[in-house]
């Protein structure tokens, strides 16, 4: 669209709305802003329901089929999980107390590391097992990490200011999210500029905002490049944040005409704004070889496939390269078990535009990749030129490659490893390394070293890297190093309730395997197969009633969650 015929009189206002509520937003007391979220939950459970479906039928399929176990995950239980998580950090504060708990700062090793998860009794309950520990950048001391917790909240707030959110399109509560953070943590309002993807969604995020946009500190707008141009340029405007891909960044920033790349090389940037991003890239699920049971093959292949297929692949965090060792005998074993379970999918079809054409090129480089289940679902079993697209690009759907490195024992692979997924694999968004707790436990040191030098901003160990975009207390953002002329997988992190600085990365932990098999490979947990697990069969009832659990906890509905949990 021409700029010189673009009716900008709706983005204008909105812009002129949010001027005027930036300031009454900045005067909002500790107490106003906890009573929101507080009142926003409710809205969150009501509504649940109806935005899982509108992303379900969006996506192909009814609301009642297994699949749309992630359009609850991905949208209603991850907008309450993270307010929820919000609302127990500003509790803590307005009661007087430090952000972070007692023992949750810690040095080791000479790095500064935060406990951040679980962070409450009921996260202990629901996800029994699974930690997370923010690791904070060299030289940050554990003095620094508590004085600059929640600066917001505590003689460092910011002035008022307007952002503009530029929404994603492939994951429903995104956009949310991006908002509660750029409002609780950073203390600006915003304008969300919906995806034409899922432009469907903005009735939804209206009545769960409806108080922010009544009192004009919310604004959603629909449109494409064009009315994101507008607004990125617009003066009204004081920060950006947007979550798509590195064109989208180098669009708005450098431009799209003849001199855009000669203005990257000089850093003369059309938009010098403060401007953060998550932007994706190819993320690698590394697995190393160990004393794995037939039990294990099959678990983690649904783990492995789980992490590909959940959205049809279209997650910016999606595992493309599954990192196996050529010199291990389960590596065909475990390639075995994910073939069973791309098989055992119920249909479905990648509904990401672009994704046909993607797809195609895939197959087109591949003529000998497998196709399993309903023809979309690709397997590359082993890529051996490194200048692969699967390697080199983003594909954005649903087709894994595989890529298999020398090593005979864990120590020697996992040195190979780490190596070929920071220098080879761009993109520092995410990784997830998959390891036997025996093997981990007898390789302790060169563990520690891999998950010291994998250049991630989440690292899973035996988690899915994804979930650290689910849990709220979690920092969601690339590794810290790109900058606006090499944007990579962004700058920046959002989510992070604690509102912590000078961050370097989230290292999640999940059970290898499941209760009750935990006590044979010694990582017991009370955990059952996860309900985002595609293979999950109860997953569609059980996201539902730990989403309208997370929005208003209740230990009458525990009975009813578990039976459902241990049926999955």
């Amino acid at each position: 669209m021409n700029s010189s015929a673009l009716d900008t009189s709706v983005l204008d206002r909105a812009v002129a709305d949010l001027r005027t509520g930036a300031v009454s937003w900045s005067a909002t007391p500790l107490t106003e802003r906890i009573a929101l979220l507080e009142r926003l939950l409710p809205r969150v459970a009501a509504g649940a329901a109806d935005l899982a479906a509108a992303g379900a039928r969006a996506k192909g399929y009814a609301p009642n089929s297994p699949w749309a176990a992630e359009d609850w995950a991905g949208g209603p239980w991850a907008l309450a999980q993270n307010a929820s998580a919000l609302l127990h950090v500003l509790r803590r504060i307005a009661t007087g107390k430090q952000p972070l708990g007692a023992g949750a700062v810690h040095e080791q090793g000479g790095r500064t590391r935060v406990d951040v998860f679980p962070a409450t009794g009921w996260d202990t309950l629901l996800l029994n097992g699974f930690t997370a520990q923010v690791w904070m950048r060299p030289g940050t001391t554990a003095h620094q990490v508590r004085d600059r917790a929640a600066g917001e909240y505590r003689g460092r707030a910011g002035g008022p200011a307007v952002a503009l959110v530029l929404g994603a399109g492939n994951v429903a509560a995104i956009t949310a999210l991006d908002i509660l953070h750029k409002l609780y943590a950073e203390g600006q309002v915003d304008v969300a500029k919906m995806n034409p993807v899922n432009a469907y969604l903005r009735p939804h995020f209206e009545h769960v905002f409806a108080e922010f946009v009544d009192r004009g500190w919310v604004r959603f707008v629909d449109g494409g490049a064009a009315e994101g141009s507008h607004l990125a340029r617009h003066e009204g405007i004081d920060a950006i944040h947007v979550t798509g891909s590195d064109r989208t960044h180098d669009a708005i920033v450098w431009g799209t005409d003849e001199d855009a790349e000669q203005r990257r090389r000089d850093d003369r940037p059309l938009v010098g704004k403060p401007f953060s991003s998550e932007l994706g890239g190819v993320s690698p699920c590394i697995v190393v070889p160990g004393p794995w049971s037939d039990a294990d093959f099959r678990f983690q292949a649904e783990h492995i496939v789980t992490s590909k297929m959940n959205n049809s692949g279209h997650n910016c965090i999606a595992s493309q390269v599954l990192v196996a060792p050529r010199d291990w005998d389960g590596t065909e074993r475990l390639l075995d078990e994910i073939r069973r379970v791309l098989r055992a999918l119920p249909p479905r079809t990648d509904y990401y535009p672009g994704s046909e054409q993607r797809l195609a090129a895939v197959l087109a480089a591949h003529p000998q990749a497998e196709v399993h289940g309903d023809g979309c679902r690709l397997l590359v079993p082993d890529i051996t030129d490194h200048d692969d697209a699967l390697i080199t690009d983003e594909v954005f759907g649903s087709a894994l490659g595989v890529v298999r490195l020398s090593g005979t024992t864990p120590v020697e692979f996992l040195l190979h490893a780490v190596d070929f997924a920071n220098d080879t694999l761009p993109g520092t968004l995410g990784a997830t390394l998959i390891v036997h707790p025996r093997t981990e436990r007898t390789d302790r040191a060169v563990m520690d070293t891999a998950t010291t030098h994998l250049r991630y901003g989440t690292l899973g160990i035996n988690c899915w890297s994804a979930i650290g975009f689910l849990l709220g207390y979690t920092p969601w953002g690339a590794h810290p190093g790109h900058t606006r002329q090499d944007i990579g997988s962004g700058i920046g992190f959002v989510h992070n309730a604690f509102m912590l600085e000078d961050i370097e990365k989230t290292v999640l932990r999940a059970p290898f395997t499941p209760a009750p098999r935990g006590l044979v490979t010694g990582d017991p947990s009370l955990s059952p197969r996860p309900p985002y697990f595609v293979t999950n069969r109860t997953a569609l009832t059980t996201v539902q009633r730990v989403t309208r659990f997370t929005a208003a906890p209740s230990l009458r509905k525990l009975p009813a969650l578990f039976a459902s949990a241990l049926r999955g």
